[in-house]
């Protein structure tokens, strides 16, 4: 391609509200421009390098066994009401109508339209396991959409899904999109960091995302550097942390007056001690909870509802009272694991003082009966501890769990932070911020289950289907590219993602320097080698400038101080080759397939 005949749109300011680096280098190179908030548009030289990044997941899920389908972007929202998400995924689901008035999603994920076409397809064991794919748009309509690409609106994702027999099946195939997904990111030149993970609003057991270091990453990582372990702040679990110099009391639960004393770090002030000896009470609001509360205290007026399609019954509003150490922090997303609910967030002042009879900043679990009671595991660990009182400017005294309170649940609802002792070795942890590339799940039987969806097993008795979920974001592995591959000059792409592999620069697109650029452009393109020729009328050093900008790997310079040799610089180098102008092509050619071999599909992980 020549520079003439296509689009070069390089930007030299940085724009205004591009803020990391992928999205101020890809305005700026010209790769994309903003349509909207959250929209975006790919114009060539950035289409074809996303082309690239999209071939290479396609070649590896086709490789481990996966079909590619192509379901419609916008699906019948009754599928969304059989899987029972309809209600439950949020404002970020675009929800339309029609001109007959038909309810429709614009989808966000593609759960419900690949378990609606397996199920019209699938009858027999035989069948199984069904692994298809799809490489397509996706519309989150994000309250704040930002980093360019990295969270916009409407993006393209990889999803796969895959439909087993038996739990032995989905986990083989697991493992195989395990594998592969290291592949694509080895290939793609990515660092990725494989996590533990919560499943979320999408269900499921086994989890695992794929992350990238980034500043301004939505997402906390715990890791340990002597053992390796790694797991997103959602999912993270330490070592038990107990102070063992607290020890049992025989003492009666004594009342102190604490007058306009509410925070922890105030009543430690007041009671010069430390939060470590707190038992923290903060109440919740859960929505769309699976958690069976019909012994629960304080739930036995609850309404409990059941949908047709949906795997259990559930309670649309439900409250907990929820007790942690005074020196931790509750994680949210593991306490909605817990309760098995869609949403969590704190109650409301008015329904906290209706619950506990008392202002806010006064809730403890001492003669609470009007909520299920949760406690943290370090709770358990407790002993002489001090509570909120259920009244006004009171707290209690040498309060014991199990003595003093009992609880209707337990788990590890703690949000695990750096300097945390490590879970499988002792060591501390330490965090830093990352975005999710990839995730697999281990759904089971959540979709199929609510959708209906069953096969004849080996003999004659019908089976539900358990399922694996697995997606990779397209456009965020692109960004996480440049993030990674750039420099003060502009991007630095590897030789497979490049729009263009080879830019020939002619100091001056004539005589002897046209001649050579032009011979050695179409020998080039003979090789099967990308070349770009930039045979615009520009000074010589606003053509470095937009090559260095938009990345091409290698440079081929044309000057006739040089002749009878060109210059051939690499873009991640310093230096540069003079090379004899006979000898350019097969010097280039070279470079250029050596480098594409070191990312080529293989069987080896």
């Amino acid at each position: 391609m020549k520079a003439s005949e296509t689009l070069i749109a390089t930007l030299r300011e940085v724009p205004q509200d591009a803020v990391i680096a992928s999205h101020q280098l890809m305005l700026r190179s010209g790769l994309l421009r903003r349509l909207g908030n959250g929209l975006f548009a790919y114009l060539p030289l950035g289409l074809k390098a996303f082309r690239k990044v999209e071939a290479i997941i396609r070649e590896e899920m086709d490789a481990i066994g996966a079909l590619e389908f192509r379901p419609s972007v916008i699906v019948p929202g009754e599928l969304w009401r059989e899987s029972g998400r309809w209600e439950t995924m949020g404002e970020g689901m675009l929800r339309v109508k029609n001109r007959v008035n038909q309810e429709l999603v614009v989808s966000p994920t593609a759960e419900e339209a690949f378990t609606a076409l397996i199920r019209d397809e699938l009858s027999s064991y035989k069948q199984l396991p069904i692994t298809g794919y799809q490489i397509n748009t996706k519309y989150r309509d994000e309250i704040r959409p930002r980093y360019g690409v990295m969270r916009g609106r409407e993006f393209t994702m990889k999803d796969a899904y895959s439909y087993h027999a038996n739990q032995e099946s989905l986990d083989e195939v697991y493992e195989k999109f395990a594998s592969a997904y290291r592949k694509i990111f080895r290939r793609l030149s990515l660092t990725v960091i494989p996590v533990k993970a919560d499943t979320g609003a999408m269900g499921g057991t086994g989890s695992e995302e794929f992350m990238v270091e980034s500043p301004v990453g939505d997402d906390t990582l715990i890791l340990c550097a002597s053992c390796g372990y790694a797991a997103n702040t959602e999912k993270a679990s330490c070592a038990s942390d107990a102070d063992m110099s607290l020890v049992k009391t025989d003492k009666a639960v004594e009342e102190i007056d604490t007058p306009n004393v509410k925070t922890i770090e105030e009543l430690s002030a007041f009671l010069d001690t430390k939060p470590q000896t707190f038992i923290k009470t903060l109440i919740y609001k859960a929505l769309n909870s699976e958690l069976d509360l019909t012994k629960a205290p304080g739930s036995a007026s609850l309404k409990r509802v059941t949908e047709t399609g949906r795997a259990a019954p559930f309670y649309p509003e439900s409250f907990f009272a929820v007790c942690i150490r005074g020196d931790l922090d509750i994680n949210e997303a593991k306490l909605a694991a817990l309760v098995k609910a869609s949403e969590l967030e704190l109650a409301s002042d008015e329904d906290v003082e209706r619950f506990t009879q008392a202002p806010v900043g006064f809730a403890g679990p001492v003669g609470l009966d009007s909520l299920p009671i949760i406690v943290d595991n370090s709770v358990l660990a407790m002993h002489d501890a001090v509570t909120g009182g259920l009244k006004k400017d009171v707290h209690l005294l040498h309060v014991e769990p199990s003595r003093d309170f009992s609880f209707f649940l337990s788990g590890d609802i703690r949000t695990v932070v750096a300097g945390d002792i490590c879970i499988n070795c002792g060591k501390t942890y330490h965090s830093t911020k990352g975005n999710e590339l990839g995730h697999i799940f281990k759904l089971g039987d959540k979709y199929t289950k609510s959708m209906g969806v069953s096969f004849l097993d080996e003999n004659g008795k019908l089976q539900t289907p358990t399922m694996g979920c697995y997606g990779i974001g397209v456009d965020r592995s692109l960004a996480s590219i440049i993030e990674e591959h750039h420099d003060e000059n502009g991007i630095v792409w590897p030789m497979n993602i490049a729009p263009y592999q080879v830019v020939i620069v002619p100091i001056k697109y004539n005589g002897q320097m046209k001649e050579i650029a032009d011979n050695l452009y179409e020998g080039l393109r003979k090789e099967g080698i990308e070349v770009l020729l930039d045979d615009r009328d520009e000074r010589p050093g606003v053509k470095f400038k937009d090559m260095d900008l938009i990345g091409i790997p290698v440079r081929v310079l044309v000057g006739e101080k040089n002749l009878p040799n060109v210059e051939i610089k690499e873009r991640n180098k310093s230096s540069a080759d003079l090379v004899l102008v006979e000898e350019a092509k097969d010097f280039v050619t070279k470079l250029v397939k050596e480098a594409l071999a070191k990312h080529a599909h293989s069987s080896e992980s």
